[in-house]
């Protein structure tokens, strides 16, 4: 009987339809019909040696097949692995009789047994590995990987090694070392700090070894940077055991002895603080490890790792993606509930963004707060986002050090074979609330009195140990006690002697960096290039390769592009710009930009990409001014605010004299990164000393295009601006532009930039810069007006952006002359000892500020804040709670008439 007509006999007409489908195209049926007719072929295809096929036996190594499959794709929901619930019951049967088998097949011997490796043998030893594997302290969730290599490495992975997850006598006394080390440690700061906030990592210590294995392995693959993001809880407890941080100056930030007046900021609470090292393992291997600073607000800091770790990689280790490998470790309401990590997830393929696999380390300690996971999400685990990418995810009993450590090993095996995310849930508990001064029984009565009576890892771990001899109980307790005197004593040492303030260790790549002056802010450094480097980039932005075919719309710019730069030398914006970009490409410094449309650029000016017509094959011209140059890092990003601007702040981060550039679609849109710019942008100087060059352009002006692409909101960069913190400017030329982008890396420190760029002025033909201007110039902070008698002037109009042009034009249509326009190109710092020296040129004029944002928008509030001293009038539209009108008369009515106002005397 043959194979098609046996499955037409047994099985029906339904079935046999099925079967003719699966041997047509295996990928047209349900994943588990074609598990079941691989099984059925198997069975068909051994060798009979001339006797007649025994179709009951091949029923049953289908079904023995299928329990396989069940096993892999189903035990993980029951198996064992939350330590102090009872799982739920997700209807799992792994029973015999489920698949059609019974107890007298247990001693059957099974061909089938050489998918799991044992060769043909009985179904109960079949059964035997498999409770060990699937159904022990790791829930293996894998099956959903649809790359057919990984699929296979992961499940040999699994059933050949994850049989015995016991380690050598030498691990078991590593484990046993940091699992001591994190809960001595925690137990420690409860009773000689009671009440502190520390947010402890008591029920989660061990994520102490897991770290600890993670690096380790990593450097014995030879990982020369392990880059960690997580929240506060076990922040502590991670400096001190994994990061090196001395005891003595953790105990000085409990006991307060830092000087206020040495900190050089404001500084951050001691659950945030940043530390990086460089550690030498146990492999005897050097790795340098750098866990980075963060807010509360969650999963922030995630892409920030990330864009860290790939400015490491292209700037320290020549784009190799095995050499620096990112840590996000997470809590598991955040996971499930932060928009965040599914932006980061969707990251993590993606050329601009890669950072050869992350993995994700999870204190499931299974409360959010005060909420309880039926409250937290909908899906199974809090780890489902993985699936979107094909992460496998391993769930850990959060009991067991040994499995934990299996799993960490398993992760780095895997990062650096394939170069993805790898997903480790550790089910563990938390033993206080979220807080030490928080009741958690209000919430979780039942829960928390389980937890109460739990031992600790520690305990768990020292009794198995004593139960399998590897140590007696004796040893156990002097390591305990010894640990403990040492914390004790220093602590004694720091009550008897308070540390003098020590700032924090300057990253290994900002070591030539110094900190800004006032002074710095009075005018700025010669950013001017020469003639014959002006001629070089020209040439390679107005050449194009032997045979490209470009678009009559490309041929029309590249010729405008070549005038410009050989025949008027005079350029425009974009020529400006893309000068800007090369002129540090042939420095050898690296220019990185990414956002929504940057190649061609939202407005179709910048076309750093050009692409042939006839195969869509992508030329840029940047990457061919010369020998031995930078390429040009520009990426068309996701369609993502908050995870691209992270992710490039993070990039700057790593990489002080490469300029990086995030630009918005529009300026408006930046508000869905505020978080970003609130708790990084703008105050991490501050709060945890930490300078970041990244410039952000947010395309800003209004041009009747809707209350969404208007408006900026410079009103909140300029409130969040103080203390030098950053640069905010609107400017008016190209060469203020280069000069400006050329500035960012010229001085000997860095601030953020935002830059409230131009729409209209793209293609104005008024807005060009001659080549004097890039020969022989720096950036201005303020443009004096040029046209009317100062020392006679009526009124001096103060404005910033592109409204200077339509001032302009009606000044001159009118023929007025003693009305000057001073443009603002620089809005902070804001240059006050330029603006007094320049005021003074005007002694009879009255002051004016002229905007078109509303009057509660914009700059004016922040006009008054820093020139308090000054009285100026306001001209702009009428406060309003939305930035613009949506009706397109409406904005030119408004418009003209604050033109008409500011120009009428």
């Amino acid at each position: 009987m043959d194979t098609y007509s046996y499955i037409s006999n047994a099985h029906g007409s339904y079935i046999d339809q099925l079967y003719a489908d699966y041997r047509k195209d295996p990928e047209s049926v349900d994943e588990s019909w074609r598990k079941f007719f691989e099984g059925f072929e198997f069975s068909q295809e051994r060798p009979t040696n001339g006797v007649v096929v025994d179709t009951t036996l091949s029923n049953k190594e289908t079904a023995v097949r299928n329990l396989i499959h069940a096993y892999r794709t189903r035990a993980h929901l029951k198996s064992d692995t939350n330590p102090v619930r009872q799982r739920r019951d997700h209807k799992v049967s792994l029973d015999l009789e489920t698949f059609g088998l019974s107890e007298s097949d247990l001693d059957e011997e099974f061909v089938v047994g050489e998918e799991v490796g044992l060769g043909k043998t009985k179904l109960r030893n079949i059964i035997q590995l498999l409770d060990s594997v699937y159904l022990g302290h790791i829930g293996y969730e894998y099956m959903h990987i649809r790359d057919g290599e990984i699929l296979q490495w992961f499940k040999e992975k699994c059933e050949q090694f994850g049989r015995d997850t016991e380690p050598d006598r030498k691990q078991k006394n590593r484990i046993l070392q940091k699992l001591n080390e994190a809960v001595v440690f925690e137990n420690f700061l409860h009773t000689k700090f009671l009440g502190q906030k520390r947010f402890s990592l008591e029920g989660g210590e061990n994520t102490i070894p897991a770290l600890d294995t993670i690096i380790t392995k990593a450097s014995e693959m030879d990982v020369k940077e392990v880059v960690i993001g997580m929240a506060h809880r076990g922040r502590l407890n991670v400096l001190a055991n994994i990061m090196g941080k001395t005891y003595e100056e953790i105990f000085s930030e409990f006991e307060g002895t830092t000087d206020p007046d040495l900190t050089m900021g404001d500084g951050d609470v001691k659950y945030h603080l940043g530390y990086s090292s460089q550690i030498n393992t146990p492999a005897e291997k050097n790795i340098y490890v750098k866990l980075t600073p963060n807010p509360s607000h969650l999963e922030a800091v995630d892409p920030v790792v990330l864009g860290y770790t790939r400015g490491q990689i292209d700037d320290e280790y020549d784009g190799d993606l095995r050499k620096a490998m990112s840590v996000l470790i997470h809590g598991d309401a955040a996971l499930a509930g932060q928009g965040l990590v599914y932006e980061i997830v969707q990251m993590s393929q993606l050329p601009g963004y890669q950072t050869g696999g992350t993995i994700h380390f999870v204190i499931n300690n299974q409360v959010g707060f005060t909420t309880d996971y039926d409250d937290a999400r909908s899906s199974i685990y809090c780890t489902d986002i993985a699936k979107i990418i094909d992460a496998p995810v391993l769930h850990i009993n959060g009991d067991d050090p040994e499995a934990v450590v299996f799993g960490a090993k398993l992760a780095v095996e895997y990062n650096q074979r394939f170069g993805k995310d790898f997903f480790i849930d550790l089910l563990c508990y938390r033993r206080h609330g979220h807080n030490e001064s928080d009741e958690p029984k209000f919430t979780q009565p039942l829960l928390y009195n389980k937890i109460a009576k739990h031992p600790n890892p520690r305990e768990i771990y020292v009794k198995q140990l004593i139960e399998r001899g590897d140590i007696d109980e004796t040893k156990a307790e002097a390591l305990d006690k010894e640990f403990r005197n040492l914390l004790q004593d220093r602590l004694n040492e720091v009550k008897q002697k308070p540390l003098p303030y020590k700032p924090q260790k300057v990253e290994k790549e900002w070591e030539q960096m110094t900190r800004s002056k006032s002074d710095d802010f009075i005018s700025s450094p010669d950013t001017s290039i020469s003639g014959g480097t002006i001629t070089r980039i020209g040439k390679a932005l107005t050449t194009l390769p032997k045979g490209f075919k470009p678009l009559k719309q490309i041929e029309r710019l590249i010729k405008e592009r070549k005038n410009n730069f050989f025949e008027r030398q005079e350029l425009n914006w974009a020529d400006a710009e893309l000068l800007a970009y090369g002129s540090l490409l042939i420095e050898n410094k690296i220019v990185r930009m990414s956002g929504q449309d940057v190649k061609r650029g939202t407005f179709s000016h910048r076309h750093a990409y050009v692409f042939d017509a006839n195969n869509n094959q992508p030329y840029c011209n940047l990457d061919h001014i010369e020998e031995g140059q930078e390429p040009f890092r520009i990426y068309n990003s996701l369609l993502s605010e908050f995870g691209v601007l992270g992710f490039e702040y993070g990039y700057a981060m790593a990489t002080p004299n490469s300029l990086v550039i995030w630009e918005a679609q529009f300026g408006d849109f930046a508000n869905g990164a505020q978080v970003m710019i609130d708790q990084f942008v703008t105050s991490a100087e501050s709060k945890w000393q930490r300078m970041n060059g990244l410039v952000m352009l947010l395309p800003h002006g209004y041009e009747g295009q809707g209350p969404e692409h208007s408006n900026a909101r410079p009103e909140r960069f300029l409130q969040l601006s103080a203390e030098e913190n950053l640069i905010a400017a609107n400017i008016t030329t190209p060469a203020n532009f280069f000069h400006l982008l050329r500035r960012q890396v010229t001085w000997n420190f860095r601030k953020p930039c935002v830059v409230f760029s131009p729409k209209s002025l793209l293609r104005h033909p008024a807005v060009m810069s001659p080549f004097s201007e890039f020969t022989d110039g720096k950036f201005q902070e303020i443009i004096d007006d040029n046209v009317v008698n100062k020392k006679t002037a009526k009124r001096v109009i103060f404005c910033t952006g592109k409204i200077y042009y339509e001032l302009e034009e009606e000044r001159t249509k009118e023929n007025i002359k003693d009305i000057a326009i001073v443009r603002i190109e620089q809005l902070a710092p804001f240059p006050v000892k330029q603006f007094e020296a320049l005021l003074k040129k005007y002694p009879k004029a009255d002051k004016y500020w002229v905007q078109e944002e509303p009057a509660n928008m914009g700059y004016w509030t922040f006009i008054l804040r820093v020139l308090p001293a000054h009285k100026f009038e306001l001209i702009s539209r009428k406060a309003s709670a939305s930035p613009a009108t949506g009706y397109s008369k409406v904005h030119k009515e408004d418009q003209a008439n604050i033109i008409k106002k500011a120009l009428t005397l």
